[in-house]
Protein backbone atom coordinates (compact mmCIF):
# COMPACT_ATOMS: atom_id res chain seq x y z
CA UNK A 1 0.00 0.00 0.00
CA UNK A 2 1.52 3.51 -0.74
CA UNK A 3 0.61 6.42 1.42
CA UNK A 4 0.93 9.73 -0.14
CA UNK A 5 0.46 13.42 1.34
CA UNK A 6 -2.43 13.94 -1.08
CA UNK A 7 -6.01 15.19 0.45
CA UNK A 8 -9.06 15.11 -1.19
CA UNK A 9 -10.55 18.32 -2.88
CA UNK A 10 -13.77 18.93 -1.73
CA UNK A 11 -15.67 21.62 -3.49
CA UNK A 12 -17.36 24.35 -2.25
CA UNK A 13 -21.56 23.83 -3.09
CA UNK A 14 -22.58 27.52 -2.56
CA UNK A 15 -20.67 30.64 -1.09
CA UNK A 16 -23.38 30.93 1.52
CA UNK A 17 -22.07 34.24 3.08
CA UNK A 18 -21.66 35.46 0.23
CA UNK A 19 -25.50 35.00 -0.79
CA UNK A 20 -27.37 35.36 2.31
CA UNK A 21 -25.20 37.88 3.97
CA UNK A 22 -28.13 38.91 5.89
CA UNK A 23 -28.93 35.93 7.17
CA UNK A 24 -25.12 34.81 7.91
CA UNK A 25 -24.86 37.92 10.09
CA UNK A 26 -28.08 37.09 11.94
CA UNK A 27 -26.96 33.63 12.70
CA UNK A 28 -23.59 35.25 13.74
CA UNK A 29 -25.82 37.23 16.40
CA UNK A 30 -28.04 33.96 17.61
CA UNK A 31 -24.40 32.01 18.40
CA UNK A 32 -23.66 35.11 20.44
CA UNK A 33 -26.77 35.00 22.19
CA UNK A 34 -26.77 31.20 22.71
CA UNK A 35 -22.84 32.12 24.36
CA UNK A 36 -24.22 35.01 26.85
CA UNK A 37 -27.02 32.54 27.97
CA UNK A 38 -24.22 30.19 28.53
CA UNK A 39 -22.48 32.97 30.38
CA UNK A 40 -24.91 33.79 32.46
CA UNK A 41 -25.51 29.63 33.45
CA UNK A 42 -21.99 29.46 33.87
CA UNK A 43 -21.76 26.78 31.43
CA UNK A 44 -18.18 24.95 31.76
CA UNK A 45 -16.13 26.24 28.27
CA UNK A 46 -14.76 23.41 27.69
CA UNK A 47 -18.12 21.48 28.18
CA UNK A 48 -19.72 24.16 25.63
CA UNK A 49 -17.14 22.62 23.12
CA UNK A 50 -17.52 19.27 23.25
CA UNK A 51 -21.27 19.64 22.65
CA UNK A 52 -20.26 21.81 19.32
CA UNK A 53 -18.05 18.85 18.76
CA UNK A 54 -20.69 16.15 19.37
CA UNK A 55 -23.45 17.66 17.77
CA UNK A 56 -21.19 18.44 14.47
CA UNK A 57 -19.82 14.43 14.73
CA UNK A 58 -23.33 13.59 14.55
CA UNK A 59 -24.49 15.83 11.51
CA UNK A 60 -21.18 15.19 9.71
CA UNK A 61 -19.91 18.99 9.43
CA UNK A 62 -16.03 19.25 8.84
CA UNK A 63 -16.29 22.73 8.97
CA UNK A 64 -17.65 22.96 12.64
CA UNK A 65 -15.29 19.22 13.85
CA UNK A 66 -12.44 21.23 12.94
CA UNK A 67 -12.85 24.67 14.33
CA UNK A 68 -14.42 23.61 17.61
CA UNK A 69 -12.02 20.67 18.35
CA UNK A 70 -9.23 23.57 17.43
CA UNK A 71 -11.00 26.05 20.43
CA UNK A 72 -11.77 23.25 22.74
CA UNK A 73 -7.73 22.47 22.15
CA UNK A 74 -7.05 26.29 22.81
CA UNK A 75 -9.08 26.38 26.05
CA UNK A 76 -7.10 23.20 27.32
CA UNK A 77 -9.42 20.05 26.75
CA UNK A 78 -7.05 17.27 26.02
CA UNK A 79 -6.80 15.40 23.01
CA UNK A 80 -7.75 11.92 24.66
CA UNK A 81 -11.56 13.33 25.34
CA UNK A 82 -11.75 14.85 22.03
CA UNK A 83 -10.71 12.17 20.44
CA UNK A 84 -13.12 10.07 22.65
CA UNK A 85 -16.32 11.92 21.97
CA UNK A 86 -17.67 9.93 19.45
CA UNK A 87 -17.42 7.11 22.00
CA UNK A 88 -18.27 8.93 25.12
CA UNK A 89 -21.05 6.21 26.49
CA UNK A 90 -17.69 4.22 26.68
CA UNK A 91 -15.32 5.82 27.89
CA UNK A 92 -14.53 6.87 31.83
CA UNK A 93 -13.50 10.74 30.22
CA UNK A 94 -16.54 12.42 31.05
CA UNK A 95 -18.50 13.00 34.29
CA UNK A 96 -21.61 12.59 35.00
CA UNK A 97 -23.21 16.30 34.34
CA UNK A 98 -21.08 15.69 31.15
CA UNK A 99 -22.58 12.78 30.52
CA UNK A 100 -25.98 13.95 30.77
CA UNK A 101 -25.18 17.02 28.34
CA UNK A 102 -23.98 14.93 25.75
CA UNK A 103 -27.06 12.79 25.94
CA UNK A 104 -28.93 15.30 25.83
CA UNK A 105 -27.25 16.93 22.33
CA UNK A 106 -27.56 13.18 20.88
CA UNK A 107 -31.56 13.40 21.84
CA UNK A 108 -31.88 17.08 20.41
CA UNK A 109 -29.34 16.70 17.54
CA UNK A 110 -31.23 13.61 16.80
CA UNK A 111 -35.02 14.80 16.97
CA UNK A 112 -36.82 13.72 14.03
CA UNK A 113 -36.00 10.55 15.83
CA UNK A 114 -36.40 10.52 19.00
CA UNK A 115 -38.77 13.61 19.77
CA UNK A 116 -36.46 14.49 22.86
CA UNK A 117 -37.98 11.72 25.54
CA UNK A 118 -38.84 11.92 28.97
CA UNK A 119 -35.87 10.31 29.80
CA UNK A 120 -33.39 12.29 28.34
CA UNK A 121 -35.45 15.25 29.66
CA UNK A 122 -35.10 13.86 33.37
CA UNK A 123 -31.72 12.93 32.95
CA UNK A 124 -30.07 16.68 32.39
CA UNK A 125 -32.78 18.36 34.52
CA UNK A 126 -30.77 16.10 37.10
CA UNK A 127 -27.57 17.49 36.30
CA UNK A 128 -28.46 20.94 35.72
CA UNK A 129 -30.85 23.50 37.01
CA UNK A 130 -32.97 24.88 34.31
CA UNK A 131 -31.57 27.94 33.41
CA UNK A 132 -28.72 25.57 32.24
CA UNK A 133 -30.89 23.56 30.23
CA UNK A 134 -32.26 26.62 28.61
CA UNK A 135 -28.44 27.52 27.77
CA UNK A 136 -28.15 24.17 26.47
CA UNK A 137 -30.58 23.92 24.27
CA UNK A 138 -30.06 27.30 22.90
CA UNK A 139 -26.69 26.25 22.17
CA UNK A 140 -27.48 22.70 20.38
CA UNK A 141 -30.46 24.72 18.55
CA UNK A 142 -27.31 27.14 17.54
CA UNK A 143 -25.03 24.52 16.34
CA UNK A 144 -27.37 22.25 14.84
CA UNK A 145 -28.49 25.61 12.54
CA UNK A 146 -25.11 25.86 11.79
CA UNK A 147 -23.97 22.50 10.86
CA UNK A 148 -26.99 22.35 8.26
CA UNK A 149 -25.70 25.45 6.69
CA UNK A 150 -22.28 23.90 6.78
CA UNK A 151 -23.36 20.52 5.44
CA UNK A 152 -25.86 21.80 2.56
CA UNK A 153 -23.28 24.27 1.03
CA UNK A 154 -19.36 22.81 2.11
CA UNK A 155 -18.86 26.54 2.41
CA UNK A 156 -14.95 25.92 3.69
CA UNK A 157 -11.65 24.84 3.13
CA UNK A 158 -9.70 23.28 6.05
CA UNK A 159 -7.51 24.92 7.94
CA UNK A 160 -9.39 28.17 6.91
CA UNK A 161 -10.78 28.78 10.64
CA UNK A 162 -8.22 29.88 13.23
CA UNK A 163 -9.13 30.73 16.87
Amino acid sequence: MTITNETAQIPVRLAFDSFAAGYARAMAHLDQAATKELDKAEIDPRLRELIRIRASQLNGCAYCIDMHSQDARAIGETEQRIYGLSAWRETPYFTPRERAALAFTESVTRLSDTHVPDEAYRQVAAEFRPQEVAALVSLIVTINAWNAIGVSTRAWAPGSYAP
